[in-house]
Formats: structure tokens, C-alpha cells, sequence
């Protein structure tokens, strides 16, 4: 729980550090500008807080590992919901409307899990998970789009070193293999999930594994 409140609280202060220029700058998400990813954040914020307010009564179905689904192709920026979000982050017109809604949204969020009960089952994607396991795949999530955030963006922070090796952790679960230990945290995750391809000694590292790369994760 500490560490989704700390990988959610850096991501948000990277996001208000950004100037107004970079928001037209690309980001790590294929056909999404920085503006877009920050709408999606937004989104994901609101997801957050629906979910923690779904009580269900089932047994868990999913947990933190998975609750992710992992996709055969890496995603094109053509999907419908993508393409919603691009609309929608550009329908903000000025940066600071982005940067407060997330503020707003995103700080009720980081709240609403500092409150929340580990124990608590919860629902979403029509699946059942406990509030804990659900805000350890945030931890992911975070991670990863704060690494989009920085891809093209050299001032921005990276972020949080538990976070990073908390996020390969759970990549390594969902993979079912571990990345060799040459790599640094940010390079399993940026490699493992097709952000950047491997170079030809990080190939040779790889072994097998190499075949298996990206995990698209959705």
C-alpha cells in the first residue's frame, strides 16, 4: 500500500514539474503525446477510485500478478478507447487544466488508498481481487507510464527505485522466467514489455526469453 501511495505520488510530481511545452513532446505509449498519456492518468485515477468503492462479495478471482492480461501484439494507438483519450487530451486546450484534474482527481485517489482495507474485496473488469493485491498492480502501472512520461523527456525524474524493482518482480511473475541480473530494473521493464528493443548483447543475455519478448500488458 505505501509503496502504490509513493510510485502514484512521484508519477503525479513529475507530471506537475512538466513545462507547458512538453506536453506536445511524444511519449513511451505508441501514438500518444505527453498530453494524451497524462489524460489516460487522469482516467486511471478515476478508475482507482471506482474501484476501491466496489465491494464485492466473492472470493477473489485475480491478484496483483493476474490481474493482468498479457496481449500477442503491442498496442497501435488505433483502439477505439486510445483514440478517445487523444480526443479528449486535446479537448483540455491548456497543460495546467491536465496538470489540475489530475491533481484533483489523482490526489482523492492517492487518499482513497491510504484508507482503503488490504482485506477489502473489490471489483473491476468484471473480476474480484482484494483491495491490497489490486493497488500492488498499480504499482506497476505507475512504474511503467512513468517511464513513458520520461522517454523523451530527459529532465524529468525516474521513478522510485522500490517501485522499479517491485514492478520487475511482477513482471517476472507474469513472465514466468526472470530477466537475466545484467539488467538494471529499468531495462527488464522497458525490454520486457516491448518500450524499447534489446541490443544484440542484451539478445544474448536474454537466452530464450529473447523469443518471448515483449509482454504486452493490458
Amino acid at each position: 500500500m505505501d509503496l502504490f501511495s509513493r510510485s502514484w505520488a512521484a508519477l503525479r510530481t513529475a507530471v506537475a514539474d512538466l513545462a507547458d511545452e512538453d506536453f506536445a513532446q511524444p511519449s513511451g505509449c505508441t501514438g500518444w503525446l505527453v498530453r494524451d498519456l497524462v489524460c489516460h492518468l487522469v482516467i486511471d485515477a478515476q478508475d482507482v477510485l471506482i474501484t476501491l468503492v466496489t465491494p464485492a462479495d466473492s472470493e477473489p478471482t485475480r491478484d496483483a500478478v493476474s490481474y493482468w492480461e498479457v496481449a500477442d501484439t503491442p498496442p497501435t494507438g488505433d483502439d477505439p478507447l486510445d483514440a478517445l483519450i487523444v480526443r479528449l487530451a486535446a479537448a483540455y486546450e491548456e497543460p495546467w487544466l491536465l496538470k489540475f484534474h489530475l491533481d484533483d482527481v489523482g490526489s482523492a485517489a492517492g487518499r482513497a488508498a491510504e484508507f482503503a482495507d488490504p482485506a477489502l474485496r473489490v471489483s473491476t473488469r468484471d473480476e474480484v481481487l482484494t483491495a491490497g493485491d489490486y493497488l500492488a498492480a498499480y504499482v506497476l502501472e505507475w512504474t511503467l507510464h512513468h517511464l513513458d512520461l520520461a522517454a523523451h523527456l530527459a529532465d524529468v525524474a525516474e521513478p522510485p527505485a522500490e517501485g522499479l524493482a517491485r514492478s520487475r518482480e511482477l513482471l517476472e511473475k507474469i513472465a514466468g522466467a526472470a530477466f537475466p541480473a545484467s539488467f538494471p530494473d529499468k531495462d527488464a521493464l522497458l525490454v520486457g514489455t516491448g518500450r524499447r528493443p534489446p541490443t544484440d548483447a542484451e539478445k544474448s543475455d536474454l537466452g530464450e526469453l529473447a523469443a518471448r519478448l515483449p509482454f504486452v500488458l493490458g
